[in-house]
């Protein structure tokens, strides 16, 4: 059983370099931001390469977005349990970033698109297996008080890579007339680099004692974090793949480079107050936080629905960028404070995986309303399961500031 170290609250505080954050935390959020790059670089081309290339539908953008992103968290409760089991984090993650990294060729070659589910699937099985442990590392080399700040920085460099991701592939394509063939190619560039930059991570030791049996399951979290299953659950039923955005701007009238700009815009949003808003967690509590979060989702849904013109993506893209910035970061954290005598990777791959399955169904319903409906309808239900979710959260979850939490603890 893995308790909170009573000394916590000054865990590595000797080599904190910023406010807050010690040195494994920016070497994690570097490693972040060199991963998302590389993901974000194929991300904007993806649906048009599966739509126009491979001639896939949009149901089945919606089956390879959903399984790829799903599985990606989906998984990581097994191997966030597979880490606190074992008592390592640091090989697990490994594992998970270099097993994304390889199997980029296999985009690049696919010819038909059941190639690229197949692909998509085991790249993002590598990202599911290295997160919960990688936020468990984060976690761990962070003061419990600046918990949210650790979590917003990860959040800020994941996002800062999304937004260079896409700007490079579209230097490849404008300037190097690269094809979407060849930029899945040098993706794995980057790709490598976290793989190998994640090895230098400061890691604490844990005790793989057996008796302790720690157990895939939620004995042991505090009767919040169940509550947090419930809200994110709701909340993820209509939570559909970002590809839907790519594919809508396209549709408004965007060209593909002011699309791939415009989603660029969303990661910039997104990596400029992601850390703000974990330090405003830390302040004035995780829910309050995740619920402003979830009521951005539903106005840039509905807006995204609602939409007429083409220039209305870019401050619709911008509102939206604010939203993982609000709930990515304190959604996890929030799960950790909530941990009670369970394992912390532990804790966060269960979190993660309710994300994951949740998205697929969100993901493979909203292409079916896109080709059976009409493509209103994908962002319509998604602002509805949004607005359920922010009633049961203001129900369910705890008024109280985290602070106060932390400072009765």
């Amino acid at each position: 059983m893995i308790q909170d170290d009573p000394r916590e609250h000054t865990i590595e505080n000797r080599d904190t370099v910023v406010a807050g954050l010690t040195g494994s935390a920016i070497v994690i959020g570097l490693v972040s931001l060199l991963s998302d790059i590389s993901g974000e670089m194929i991300y904007p081309i993806l649906p048009v390469f599966l739509t126009e290339t491979l001639h896939a539908p949009a149901t089945v953008l919606g089956l390879v977005e959903g399984i790829a992103v799903g599985a990606s968290t989906a998984i990581g409760g097994i191997s966030g349990w597979i880490s606190d089991r074992i008592g390592r984090r640091k090989p697990i993650a490994f594992a998970g970033y270099a097993l994304t990294a390889v199997t980029r060729p296999l985009i690049a070659a696919a010819q038909v698109w059941p190639i690229v589910l197949g692909a998509r699937f085991v790249e993002r099985f590598g990202k599911g297996i290295r997160s919960a442990p990688r936020d468990a590392l984060l976690a761990e080399s962070t003061a419990k008080t600046y918990r949210g700040r650790a979590f917003g920085f990860e959040r800020a460099m994941d996002s800062g890579g999304a937004v260079i991701g896409p700007l490079v592939a579209l230097m490849l394509v404008g300037w190097a007339s690269l094809d979407a063939r060849s930029i899945f190619l040098v993706s794995a560039i980057p790709g490598s680099l976290a793989a190998l930059f994640i090895l230098f991570v400061r890691e604490r030791r844990h005790s793989s004692d057996q008796s302790t049996k720690l157990k895939f399951s939620l004995a042991g979290t505090n009767p919040d974090y169940k509550k947090l299953l419930l809200v994110t659950a709701i909340f993820g039923l209509g939570n559909s793949a970002n590809a839907f955005l790519i594919l809508r701007s396209g549709q408004l009238g965007l060209d593909r480079k002011w699309t791939i700009l415009s989603y660029a815009l969303y990661n910039l949003m997104a990596s400029l107050t992601a850390m703000p808003a974990g330090a405003a967690s830390d302040r004035f509590g995780r829910r309050n936080i995740l619920i402003v979060g979830f009521a951005i989702y539903a106005v840039s849904y509905f807006g995204f629905g609602a939409a007429n013109a083409g220039w209305l993506v870019w401050p619709l893209f911008a509102l939206y960028g604010l939203f993982p910035a609000l709930t990515d970061g304190v959604g996890k954290a929030l799960a950790v404070d909530n941990a009670g005598s369970a394992g912390r990777a532990t804790v966060i791959g269960i979190y993660s995986m309710v994300v994951g399955i949740t998205e697929i169904a969100a993901s493979y319903i909203g292409g079916l309303m896109w080709d059976r409906v009409n493509s209103r309808a994908t962002f319509y239900i998604g602002s509805a399961f949004a607005l359920i979710a922010i009633a049961v959260a203001l129900v369910l979850l705890p008024k109280k500031p985290q602070s106060a939490a932390i400072q009765e603890s």
